[in-house]
């Protein structure tokens, strides 16, 4: 294996969410040189204030780079162009971009990392198990009653401790260097069946509805979501879900020589977390 040696200062975005605060953690846990990349970090990093990248950005050699709220959005393909020129004006050698399956705007921008000069690694993500723990689903799963306005669709959810996996392997090792990865779980849900499988996991009654997107908005207004993320879920139960992602791939076997981890191991792993109470 080609291994970087422990110089090598890594700056994580998004350090505070889902798959950065797990990268963010381990990197720490495992004695590199990390850099937390938030709002709220001793050298803040803001996605909608360019003032403040080059402090971020300042000694670091490798980025692990997670677009908030998701690259999905229209202001993603400007920031991750401006975010990419900081970078390279600041000697940042490597990326490491997280992207989503079927989003337009996801693939402009990762053909703009493509096309810099930096050592870059693409991880495609589906998605995340954990939106089912850690997001705006787990309330109402705790609660015992789930309503989506999503198309009876099947998924192939990923766990995303799968994904910080690769994202660490190629933040510190020089083996997934200009390497797209499109990763899934090994099988595939519809949210239905997702909710099904915590219920019978948990022991807990959980009533699924389906409802219109209309209703799913207002409800989210009831609960004070910003209208930016209602906006992203709007498009992304729309849109993307519309079998344009219903099959399995095999990235997370080809970055990491082993199978995807199954939506019953999270649901165990979520439960032994103490998750949905």
């Amino acid at each position: 294996m080609s291994t970087s040696n422990k110089t090598n200062r890594i700056l994580v975005l998004g350090s505070t969410g889902k798959t950065g605060s797990r990268v963010f953690n381990r990197l720490t846990k495992d004695g590199w040189t990390v850099r937390a990349g938030s709002r709220g970090a001793a050298i803040p990093f803001d996605w909608d204030n360019e003032a403040t990248w080059p402090a971020a950005l300042q000694d670091i050699d490798s980025v692990y780079v997670a677009y908030v709220p998701d690259l999905a959005v229209p202001e993603a393909v400007p920031a991750i162009t401006a975010f990419t020129k900081a970078a390279a004006k600041s000697g940042v050698k490597k990326l490491v971009l997280l992207s989503g399956r079927g989003e337009p705007e996801a693939q402009q921008c990762e053909q703009i990392v493509m096309n810099t000069n930096f050592n870059w690694t693409i991880i495609r993500a589906s998605w995340f198990c954990q939106n089912f723990s850690e997001g705006y689903l787990a309330d109402p799963i705790a609660a015992g009653h789930v309503a989506l306005p999503v198309p009876n669709v099947r998924e192939p959810f990923i766990d995303i401790d799968d994904i910080a996996e690769i994202a660490i392997a190629a933040l510190t090792t020089d083996n997934h260097t200009n390497t797209l990865y499109e990763v899934t779980g090994p099988r595939m849900l519809t949210f239905k069946e997702a909710i099904a499988e915590i219920a019978r996991a948990t022991g807990k009654p959980i009533q699924y509805q389906h409802i219109s997107m209309d209703e799913y908005a207002a409800l989210m207004d009831e609960y004070n979501v910003p209208k930016v993320y209602t906006s992203l879920l709007t498009y992304l139960f729309t849109e993307i879900l519309d079998g344009r992602n219903a099959h399995v791939t095999d990235g997370v076997e080809k970055a990491l020589g082993r199978k995807a981890t199954d939506f019953s191991t999270y649901i165990q792993k979520a439960i032994a977390g103490g998750v949905w109470g």
